[in-house]
């Protein structure tokens, strides 16, 4: 027992020492700060730039504007001269100016470019109240008179919100899930088909054969990636959970998480649940499958063509998802849905449009599981025979006479 836990340690440290593990789990991380950064850089350079100044002579009407709207402001510029100054250095997209008198609000608006919709909206919100205020004080109407021409309709609106929030969540879900354990299904079992590979027909294969059993250095291997697997899913939730604290305080997303905070919650409900250890198992048994393709290549030079069957069977389960993602009830989901090598995908598309029942969770998982056992158990057993292997045969008399060789 001890040299399996040597192999798996072995293995283990020499993948995550690796710059591609490096660059692999923590690339996501640096995307996410670069796209933050960029961010706050390009919300900074164009603060000041996307800035009005108003101006006016009466002040009254100055204030009112500024107390109206807060934001979008430079409320230190105060006249004319002093604004096209500002304008010409482009330090403000231009200023505003407010006219009255007895009968009449008017504005005059000159910038580098036309008002957006948003500033223009508030403009003339603005203006029109102002305005209805000077009529009904030119009008000389009394205070019930006022009151009625003051009537506004109203609008009542039920909208089913948590139907709609739960539709999306369930897309967003399904997007992230499927090509979340096809990316992971995709890098380990390249990985581990190019593990096992690069070790094929060399003289220390012998030497290990001789001083420990061809299972246990086959599952050395299985747990060492294992491990570097649960190393990076366990990053990935920490630093997930830590980027989400941040967007979720930072001034430049707080708005959006809060807008969105219902849509967001659901769809971490749907990831972080069972489907992670659908993700996990998926993983497992596709790397078992991928460590088996590795020892059928003829030569060390076909490493890099190992994983092939394993990425097909991989490529064949994550496009078949497609068709299905709006009709889970079809009988074809619920088949696949406890299939191995393809319940990681099916199962969790169930799940996240509550479609599968806690029995028939366990009954996949519990299949699965199996699965992965005896597959695990049936390649240590060959493994030996297919390692030792250095004739350049074709695939399937490799493949048979590997799988004659049973110890």
């Amino acid at each position: 027992m001890n040299k399996l836990w040597i192999v798996t340690l072995e293995t283990f440290l020499r993948q995550v020492k690796s710059w591609s593990f490096v660059m692999l789990v923590f690339g996501p991380f640096l995307m996410f700060g670069i796209t933050i950064g960029a961010g706050y850089l390009g919300a900074s350079n164009t603060e000041n730039n996307s800035e009005i100044a108003v101006i006016s002579q009466n002040s009254q009407l100055r204030n009112s504007y500024l107390k109206a709207n807060k934001t979008d402001v430079n409320t230190a510029i105060t006249d004319q001269t002093k604004a096209k100054k500002q304008l010409n250095k482009g330090k403000i997209a231009g200023y505003l100016t407010l006219k009255s008198d007895n009968q009449k609000i008017s504005a005059q608006y000159v910038g580098t470019s036309s008002l957006d919709s948003s500033m223009k909206s508030k403009i003339n919100i603005f203006l029109n109240t102002q305005q209805q205020q000077l009529n009904l004080a030119n009008a000389q109407l009394s205070a019930t008179q006022i009151q009625a021409l003051q009537q506004q309709p109203k609008l009542t609106e039920n909208v089913q919100k948590k139907t709609g929030t739960a539709h999306t969540a369930k897309i967003i879900s399904f997007w992230i899930t499927v090509v979340m354990v096809y990316i992971i299904l995709i890098t380990y079992t390249t990985i581990t088909a190019q593990e096992i590979a690069s070790e094929k027909g060399t003289k220390i294969m012998e030497i290990i054969f001789s001083s420990t059993t061809a299972l246990k250095y086959f599952l050395g291997k299985i747990f060492g990636v294992l491990l570097v697997i649960l190393a990076q899913i366990l990053v990935y939730l920490i630093g997930g959970f830590g980027g989400y604290l941040f967007i979720e305080n930072s001034s430049l997303t707080k708005s959006f998480v809060s807008q969105y905070q219902s849509l967001i919650t659901s769809v971490l409900r749907n990831l972080l649940s069972v489907n992670l250890i659908y993700l996990l198992l998926g993983v497992v048994i596709y790397t078992v499958l991928a460590a088996f393709c590795g020892a059928l290549v003829a030569k060390v030079e076909d490493a890099s063509k190992a994983a092939q069957p394993a990425i097909m069977l991989n490529l064949v389960a994550f496009f078949i998802t497609f068709p299905f993602q709006s009709n889970v009830d079809s009988i074809v989901v619920k088949t696949l849905s406890y299939v191995p090598f393809f319940s990681s995908y099916f199962m969790p598309l169930r799940l996240i449009n509550n479609n599968a029942s806690g029995v028939e969770v366990a009954i996949s998982l519990i299949v699965l599981l199996v699965s992965i056992i005896l597959l695990t158990v049936y390649i240590g057993k060959i493994y030996q025979g297919l390692m030792l292997q250095t004739d350049d045969s074709s695939f399937w008399k490799r493949f048979k006479r590997g799988i004659s060789y049973n110890k």
